[in-house]
């Protein structure tokens, strides 16, 4: 069911086998890192429950139409901008109350629900306390702490693992044609694959600030500016500065000044979030590693 889908191994036998026993929860949580699979793997155990031969058949009418994407007893829900919002949860809710068309069952998930507003998650309370017998909720998200409890409760809450190195290496060189050639590249992944494929875009800039920062206390300033660009990229920031604090940690082992480092790029992040001047911010944080670097 499965086999096209890297880690979590336990994980995919424990659903395999809940389909085989019938056992089969009507909620579940899926949580994790983003890009590890939670999403591939809740809509292959999807097709398989649906499936009318019990065994993700692929020839049956529900499979044909799973996938093309017309499966109406199957349904993602994700954020309309930014959030989840309590409209859309009132629609799901008028869906639930219909009958399967096809299988025995009906199939929603809840994509980023760590993204539904208080509302959406309290309105949904009342259809995870009631289900009909015929649905079944799949929620995936990667920050638990925005899930209310009450939802969590009531939830068969499964916590997926980060995908180690070797694993995203494999699967990426062999599938995606993709080869990060630095292992800090593959340890800023943070065991997702999804973060692999994005990084591969911007791979050379990646290992080009992980040389600036190697030796950020003997270079110009000038040299600095010119050749840490990338960061005065609104768009990437965030990642990038995980992926400099990712660099630090490893070189703090060897040189303690660099955690002091550390400090100064989480600082930064608490000044760009209350909206400090981005270029400024930037330029204070280079200066202020170059300065903690110094010989």
């Amino acid at each position: 069911m499965f086999d096209k889908i890297v880690g979590n191994r336990d994980i995919k036998k424990s659903l395999e086998n809940a389909i085989k026993i019938g056992k089969i929860s009507h909620s579940y949580l899926f949580i994790g890192t983003q890009g590890i699979g939670k999403k591939k793997i809740a809509k292959e155990f999807s097709k398989a429950i649906l499936c009318l031969n019990k065994d993700e058949c692929n020839s049956c009418k529900s499979c044909i139409e799973f996938d093309s994407d017309n499966n109406p007893d199957f349904q993602i829900i994700e954020p309309q901008g930014t959030s989840i919002k309590i409209e859309q949860i009132r629609e799901l809710q008028k869906k639930v109350a219909e009958k399967p068309i096809i299988s025995d069952k009906k199939i929603y998930i809840i994509d980023d629900c760590d993204k539904m507003t208080k509302e959406a998650q309290n309105c949904l309370l009342k259809t995870l306390e009631e289900p009909p017998q015929y649905v079944i909720i799949i929620l995936i998200g990667a920050n638990e702490s925005a899930i209310l409890s009450t939802v969590k409760s009531r939830c068969s809450i499964i916590h997926f693992q980060n995908i180690p190195d070797d694993e995203i290496s494999k699967y990426i060189k062999q599938n995606l044609n993709i080869d990060l050639k630095n292992e800090l590249l593959l340890k800023a992944c943070g065991g997702s694959i999804g973060k692999a494929i994005e990084l591969k875009d911007n791979q050379n800039a990646y290992l080009e600030l992980q040389k600036i920062l190697s030796n950020l206390g003997k270079i110009d300033i000038i040299d600095i500016f010119k050749h840490t660009q990338i960061l005065y990229n609104k768009e990437n920031i965030q990642k990038m500065l995980e992926y400099i604090n990712i660099v630090l940690l490893i070189y703090a082992k060897q040189d303690a000044r660099y955690a002091d480092c550390i400090k100064i790029v989480e600082e930064t992040k608490k000044r760009l979030n209350y909206n400090a001047n981005f270029d400024m911010t930037i330029d204070n944080m280079l200066l202020q590693m170059k300065e903690n670097l110094k010989n």
